[in-house]
């Protein structure tokens, strides 16, 4: 009977002992597989971090690498992988570039931005909204074809587009990034960099078609003078004449035929580096784009303001393509003389819709 029982204890010590062998060698798998996925949550961290990633993938640049790069003594060690490059790695010019950006470039166009937008609103609150001050007449005067119209509207989109992407390109670290996180923004700024780019050429080529179908109406003349000294009507009593375009359109117009083609000719150097521009031209290219781009953002607010909610009537003849006869007197009065016996009755703009679809005569002109 003892006999028995000893055996007996003697196999379930043995089945104690491997059962505490098995847990011991679970637990050190288990201790080895969170010591390896320490290691790669730390190298995930590391790329998920820029600043540390260069910290371990480069160190720190000292006082005498810098001299040495400045003074051209690069050496084959500082040289990029770049073909048939002569730029160093550590490039001064590239410093040069990231400060006029980023401390000059951005801040003063924000200023600009949120200055213009900050005396739009103060104007509307003090001085309100231009309503005509006749009665209208119903009846109406042609003034934008459908072609036109719809080229407009494609124009400004696509205007409005890349301004806000362009914006989140500028800012975006420094606003939508805070704000939203960085995954958020990631996403932000990859869908912004892919709209800028592709979008960018086709503004380009529709601008200069809009800005060629227009110059005829939007060259300079004399009563263009009168309308700035009286400020477009605000300046005094006396009514201010104004041809198809007035004087405050047509500046519009040639900042849009000058820093809107600069714009765009720095954009496609930007958009398309495969044609041996160096990063001086395109650092350059850069700057030149995102000055005038601001520029542009900042005076679009008042081509809108006015177009829209500042002036009665003026958002009709973009989208009906017909404004009353009213509006044309006391906004274009030397072409409202010319054009005045091509008046049409809303029944009869109706009776054309349902015509031809389009509400226009059959020749029209697109102007």
């Amino acid at each position: 009977m003892n006999q028995l029982t000893a055996q007996a204890h003697s196999r379930v010590s043995r089945s104690d002992k491997r059962l505490i062998a098995l847990g011991m060698w679970r637990f050190m798998l288990v201790a080895l597989a969170l010591l390896l996925s320490l290691g790669f949550t730390q190298v995930a961290v590391a790329q998920a971090d820029p600043d540390r990633e260069m910290t371990t993938a480069a160190p720190g640049i000292t006082a005498d690498q810098w001299r040495q790069v400045r003074s051209g003594e690069t050496g084959p060690n500082y040289r990029d992988s770049r073909y048939d490059s002569n730029y160093s790695l550590i490039n001064a010019s590239g410093e040069t570039w990231r400060q006029i950006r980023n401390r000059w470039v951005s801040p003063f166009g924000m200023i600009a931005i949120g200055g213009t937008a900050a005396l739009i609103t103060l104007f509307y609150l003090i001085v309100g909204r231009k309503h005509l001050e006749a009665p209208r007449t119903g009846r109406k005067l042609l003034r934008w074809s459908l072609v036109m119209r719809a080229l407009h509207w494609t124009v400004a989109t696509l205007f409005i587009t890349l301004a806000l992407t362009g914006l989140n390109l500028l800012l975006g670290k420094f606003i939508f990034r805070t704000l939203f996180g960085d995954a958020f923004w990631a996403w932000m700024i990859a869908a912004s960099k892919v709209l800028h780019n592709y979008l960018g050429p086709i503004f380009g080529i529709l601008l200069v078609v809009m800005l060629v179908s227009l110059i005829k109406e939007n060259i300079p003349k004399k009563h263009d003078w009168v309308w700035f000294k009286k400020g477009g009507g605000m300046i005094g009593k006396q009514h201010v004449e104004a041809g198809f375009a007035n004087g405050g359109e047509k500046a519009w117009y040639w900042l849009l035929a000058s820093v809107g083609v600069l714009v765009i000719a720095s954009g496609f150097v930007l958009d398309f580096p495969n044609f041996n521009q160096g990063r001086d031209t395109m650092q350059w290219a850069n700057i030149i784009h995102a000055v005038g781009a601001l520029g542009l953002t900042a005076v679009s607010l008042g081509h809108i303001y006015i177009g829209t909610l500042g002036t009665e009537g003026a958002l009709e003849g973009m989208t009906t393509g017909y404004v009353d006869e009213t509006w044309a007197k006391e906004h274009h009065s030397l072409w409202y003389e010319e054009v005045k016996d091509q008046t049409v009755s809303e029944e009869e703009i109706a009776a054309r819709k349902s015509s031809s679809g389009s509400g226009e005569p059959s020749a029209t002109r697109t102007s």
